[in-house]
């Protein structure tokens, strides 16, 4: 739509994380440096931590576009509450080990010579743990553990944590003073500044075409994207990526304040209609669609992962499967607050009955997708 109608290559405000995109704020270069800088060290844990949608996943994504996979071999595992054993597991499965049917003592021995074999080669193994905040203490401790190994006193495997702001607090609890001293290096990742906000947004639209003219931004208007989006980068790639449809649906060749206002309006307004017929309950029902956003990210991850290393195809699916799996509480939530909505606005346009009747028909109707492991399997 407001591609082809800007002449820009794809659109520049898309959600997904793409390295492509990457913009280096003074926080973000900050950040960037750290994980440069654990990478030369070779050991530690690197903790990277910053609000929903500031560019954490964003970041790594940019840094293993960097790595030379001859001289570091680095998996990445988005975490959901994943007890000790399921950690390890997960850990082994996302650099392509076998991990059915095995107990807990041959994974590690398992995954001691995986580490072994490629530090005889001069390579380094990387983790990246996304969404650490997720982990209860015992995986976090298992985690710790997995550091300890080495050869020749130096470590075999290093570790990123990226996490929310709620991970800073969890690291200061007594039981983590282990896993602190470990820490070679933090950051957190705060929104962008004013200044920093129009500087993300031009960046983003050059790399998909824009030479600065169409569209034009008003001087009025990048003032008024940071109030709405608060330096926020999830929350200016929705805003601008609305602001864009809407200068293409009118035809505007500028987008000035009169737009940018037009556009907060209709996505305020979107907003309290969702508060309104939930009864206050909107922060559930954003809570379950960023949950659901989040593993469908995770499908899109391991989807790239299979088709670049097919010999990964059994861990893969079953990492697939576990995530297909993980959306279906998600989408009963969604679909009952949904409903709730519906009976709360849809008085107007039908009676009462009807409204029952299609509600129900909502809540009855079974996911769309339910995957049978052993009948249907994901190829």
């Amino acid at each position: 739509m407001y591609t082809d109608y800007y002449g820009f290559s794809a659109k520049p405000f898309q959600l997904s994380p793409d390295p492509r995109f990457f913009f280096g704020s003074r926080g973000h270069s900050r950040a960037l440096a750290y994980l440069r800088y654990g990478l030369s060290q070779g050991e530690g844990f690197i903790v990277i931590t910053g609000g929903i949608g500031t560019g954490k996943t964003t970041l790594v994504k940019s840094l293993f576009q960097e790595l030379d996979p001859n001289q570091v071999i680095a998996a990445q595992l988005v975490t959901t509450q994943l007890e000790a054993d399921e950690l390890l597991r997960s850990v082994v499965a996302a650099f392509g080990l076998p991990y059915e049917e095995v107990g807990k003592a041959a994974l590690l021995r398992h995954f001691e010579d995986f580490l072994r074999g490629h530090a005889r080669h001069g390579r380094r193994v990387l983790l990246v743990v996304d969404e650490a905040q997720n982990l209860p203490p015992r995986s976090l401790e298992e985690l710790r553990m997995l550091s300890n190994f080495q050869s020749d006193e130096t470590p075999l495997l290093q570790s990123f944590l990226l996490g929310q702001e709620e991970f800073r607090h969890t690291l200061q609890e007594p039981g983590m003073e282990q896993l602190r001293q470990r820490v070679i290096a933090s950051s957190h990742l705060a929104p962008l500044s004013q200044i920093e906000t129009r500087d993300y947004i031009e960046h983003r639209l050059r790399v998909v075409g824009w030479e600065g003219w169409l569209p034009t931004f008003s001087e009025d208007a990048h003032p008024a994207i940071y109030r709405f989006t608060q330096g926020i980068p999830r929350l200016i790639n929705v805003f601008c990526d609305r602001l864009l449809l809407y200068g293409f649906l009118e035809e505007l060749r500028e987008l000035s304040s009169v737009a940018v206002e037009a556009v907060g309006q209709e996505l305020n307004q979107s907003r309290e209609g969702i508060a309104q017929g939930t009864g206050g309950g909107s922060r559930s029902l954003l809570r379950v669609s960023h949950a659901m956003e989040q593993r469908l990210i995770e499908l899109e991850e391991a989807m790239e992962s299979l088709l670049q290393h097919p010999e990964w195809q059994d861990a893969q699916l079953e990492r697939m499967e576990r995530r297909i799996l993980q959306l279906e509480p998600a989408v009963r939530v969604l679909r009952r607050q949904l409903a709730d909505v519906m009976r709360r606005m849809d008085d107007q346009s039908m009676d009462d009955k009807l409204a029952d009747d299609k509600i129900d028909r909502l809540i009855d109707e079974k996911p769309p997708v339910e995957p049978d492991t052993q009948e249907q399997p994901l190829y």
